[in-house]
């Protein structure tokens, strides 16, 4: 049964403390803590970057506790100020905000339930002025609850207290927001946002000049005629037209942002230096060539260090990442590998597959965040294998004779994303093309190093990633690779491997303990 706190008094407000999160608030932060003067706690993290007087001002009232931080987005350093509060509950105010009398006396009186959170009604005003109008009157963002039962989301922009599974009750006593005396704090913050909001939705939602231009003259039509702005005159004019502003810059920056995605490739292999030459060969003619290349040397012998140190000269941030062969053990190298990602998209191929040139470019046009991609592969006879061996520029199609999985020469990227398809299974997954965010890797911890000789430990990982939320697409007419024929490596660790594999499937495993090894490789 949840526990009930009975405040009646001003004394019982000495249980809640205060937390604020400030940058540059000399203007406004004075007035906002001499509201709270009825508070025996309050908790201010200021942002390192501060360059004016916010912290001497704090300084000047003896309940408040400073402490610093770097921004990492709005939810994370909530979460840390929240962290800071002596007492479980807490009250969460900016520092542009002040906490009215009725807004005190309510909160005196209040039967206070820890399975409950308490949003509170803000007043907005613009060069002192309360706007009731522009989206800007019905705003009550949860500001009172019990740190033990919930906190802020990881959000760097619109953070929230979450409030799932939790009763919300509406406060009427108001909070009194004065975040702007004139149009260039719109201005600012407008422009802030939107470069928090192209960051935090990077490769998450989609852009375009259209998008960002309709979604501004949208904004600026509902804030100022739907939502009433228009009785507010100029002043709501002004807030319509800003908040038009943000809307486009939101988009304007999240579509520039879009263009930029670097990919680590990182080829596997083990002492077979000719198939590793054509393969680097058609990485130094991808149409969007990768800003970084690793090969994960499972312990080849000096000739592979041979010809990756021959392509240093032809492809920039070339790096051989070897282990001693103690055996099979291509999980452990692809960890080792992945320890020396400097991007945030990985595209994993092994060293024998040579790659059509739009392959990475396929990649680019599909990746979103929270996703991973399952390539496939063409497969060569031995006759074709050494024709491409010997010949650099020795050309295959769908007609040509000795190919298995036809379809998969086809190379549309842009008619690929209307027909590829998400795969919410482990079925197919294909260690020799597999594409993902680094973030999700490490999330999961990398490859699971309990795998020993061939077999599952690709179907492993993405197993994990699966139960993680990670979902999983099949690359249909992009991505082509052509794999080159070798004999089958031993199968006789294999049941060993399927048993690790079905205890993941069945036990649901997120993240391996024998994983990443940060620092040891």
């Amino acid at each position: 049964m949840a526990s009930v706190y009975y405040l009646c008094d001003v004394t019982q407000l000495k249980k809640i403390s205060v937390v604020i999160v400030a940058r540059d608030a000399g203007e406004t932060l004075h007035r906002c803590l001499s509201s709270l003067s009825s508070f025996s706690e309050v908790v201010v993290l200021i942002d390192e970057a501060t360059s004016d007087s916010t912290l001497e001002i704090c300084q000047q009232f003896s309940q408040v506790k400073t402490h610093f931080t770097l921004f990492e987005g709005f939810g994370k350093i909530k979460q840390k100020v929240v962290a800071l509060a002596s007492n479980s509950w807490v009250l969460s105010i900016d520092a542009d905000e002040v906490v009215s009398t009725a807004m005190e006396d309510e909160i005196k009186n209040l039967n206070l339930d820890e399975e409950t959170v308490y949003a509170i009604h803000r007043h907005n005003h613009y060069q002192q002025r309360h706007i009731d109008a522009c989206g800007w009157n019905n705003d009550y963002p949860i500001r009172l609850f019990n740190k033990n039962k919930t906190n802020f989301d990881d959000a760097a922009i619109h953070e929230a207290v979450v409030s799932t599974g939790r009763k919300v009750q509406k406060l009427k006593g108001p909070i009194l927001h004065y975040p702007y005396k004139d149009e260039a704090g719109l201005r600012k913050k407008a422009v802030r946002y939107a470069e928090l909001y192209a960051r935090q939705n990077h490769r998450k939602k989609s852009a375009s000049p259209w998008k960002a231009w309709w979604k501004s003259a949208f904004t600026f039509f509902k804030d100022f005629i739907l939502r009433k702005g228009w009785l507010y005159g100029r002043d709501g004019f002004t807030i319509a037209k800003y908040n038009a502003l943000g809307s486009r810059l939101k988009y304007q920056y999240l579509g520039e942002l879009n263009q930029q995605m670097g990919i680590t490739l990182i080829i596997s292999t083990y002492n077979r230096p000719d198939a590793l030459a054509r393969v680097l060969e058609s990485v130094v003619n991808q149409s969007y060539p990768p800003a970084q290349v690793i090969i994960a040397d499972d312990g080849s012998t000096e000739e592979t260090a041979r010809v990756v140190e021959h392509y240093k000269t032809r492809l920039a941030q070339l790096i051989h990442v070897w282990h001693e062969d103690t055996g099979f053990r291509l999980a452990a190298i692809r960890n080792k590998a992945l320890q020396e990602v400097s991007q945030a998209f990985v595209s994993m191929v092994d060293g024998d597959m040579v790659l059509h040139k739009d392959f990475l470019f396929s990649f680019f046009l599909h990746a979103k965040k929270g996703w991973y991609y399952q390539g496939k592969r063409v497969l060569l006879d031995e006759k074709n294998t050494e024709k491409i061996l010997q010949d650099a520029s020795y050309q295959l199609g769908f007609f040509s004779p000795g190919i298995t999985n036809r379809f998969n020469t086809l190379s549309i990227p842009f008619l690929s994303k209307l027909i590829s398809r998400q795969e919410k299974t482990i079925r197919g997954v294909k260690g020799c093309s597999m594409h993902f965010w680094l973030e999700d890797a490490v999330k999961v911890n990398g490859f699971n190093e309990s795998f020993i000789g061939w077999g599952r430990e690709d179907s492993e990982f993405v197993c994990r990633l699966l139960n993680a939320g990670i979902q999983r697409k099949n690359i249909a007419l992009a991505a082509v690779a052509w794999h080159l024929y070798h004999p089958e490596a031993s199968r006789k660790m294999l049941p060993e491997n399927d048993a690790i594999l079905e205890k993941c499937i069945k036990e649901g495993h997120r993240y391996t303990a024998t994983g990443m090894k940060p620092g040891i490789y």
